[in-house]
């Protein structure tokens, strides 16, 4: 077993799919195929269900991947130590976020403190960020919903109420509040399943034994006011999106009469994770900002 083996695995059990991860890793798809037979073949187990040309990571496979990121999260985390002890440039911060726009002011304070440190930004779901973290391609996730596990560290940046937006000519248009109860014939636009706004929309319909019509969905969150204006439906929208719109918005605002409707926003890392000098400042500098008064 080598390190090669172990990255090519790694690469293979993320895409779950041959070719896309020979791609990745600039090799000849037959090389990719061969490293994981052989991989299999001395573990004595199989790694991956097979069914024609079509794999899917097994119960083996998930229980050795979750050792093989630990172990390359640290050699990676060792590696980036002993660069930044060499002098090997300003550093790196690499962070994972479900909406990239609430980062831009925190951002342009980052650069201005410490330029010339290279920033990568990952767009993702939190079922992807918890993967992001654990390979350390990343050095923090901003969740919007929780992120937590015995490997994880978090604090809390802010927490806001959760409104729900209709066109300016809905029936709820003028009211202030509304039960849930009360929309379970309504059409909803919303992000994809595994973003914030989706999670909590299902979570509340389901207290109530209800599912929502979701009849528009996707990963471009800040198209949602105008979607709903335009009557394609309603949908649930943090508090910092009204402010954002002000008293000219496309829509019209109630509060919803339910329990935990807010958005929480975390800042998450791993735990005995390697944080060069750069993301240490970077994380003190988040933590000290109204994250959601600029999101």
């Amino acid at each position: 077993m080598d390190l090669l083996a172990l990255r090519y695995f790694q690469v293979v059990a993320r895409h779950q799919h041959i070719s896309r991860a020979a791609e990745e890793l600039r090799v000849a798809q037959p090389s990719v195929s061969r490293t994981i037979i052989r991989l299999e073949s001395e573990l004595g187990v199989p790694l991956f269900d097979r069914q024609g040309r079509r794999i899917r990571l097994n119960e083996h496979g998930a229980a050795f991947l979750r050792r093989v990121e630990r172990a390359l999260a640290e050699l990676d985390d060792g590696r980036r130590e002993m660069a930044e002890a060499a002098g090997d440039g300003p550093g790196r911060v690499a962070v994972a976020a479900e909406t990239l726009l609430q980062l831009a002011g925190a951002l342009a304070a980052f650069r201005a403190r410490r330029p010339g440190v290279r920033v990568r930004l990952f767009q993702a779901p939190v079922d992807a960020m918890r993967r992001h973290l654990r390979a350390a391609e990343v050095d923090f996730a901003l969740a919007s919903q929780p992120l937590v596990g015995p490997d994880l560290c978090s604090v809390e940046l802010a927490r806001e109420e959760v409104l729900l937006a209709v066109p300016p000519d809905h029936r709820l248009a003028g009211r202030e509040r509304v039960t849930v109860a009360e929309l379970a014939a309504e059409e909803f636009v919303s992000t994809r399943p595994g973003h914030w706004q989706r999670a909590l929309l299902e979570r509340l319909f389901a207290r109530e034994g209800l599912t929502p019509r979701v009849v528009c969905e996707g990963d471009e969150a800040a198209a949602t006011p105008e979607l709903i204006g335009t009557g394609q439906g309603i949908g649930l929208m943090p508090a910092v999106a009204r402010r954002a719109l002000g008293g000219t918005g496309p829509v019209a605002w109630l509060r919803l009469d339910a329990p935990d409707c807010h958005r929480t926003l975390t800042l998450v890392w791993r735990r005995n994770a390697y944080l060069s000098p750069a993301a240490r400042e970077f994380r003190t500098l988040i933590t000290e900002r109204n994250m959601l008064g600029e999101a």
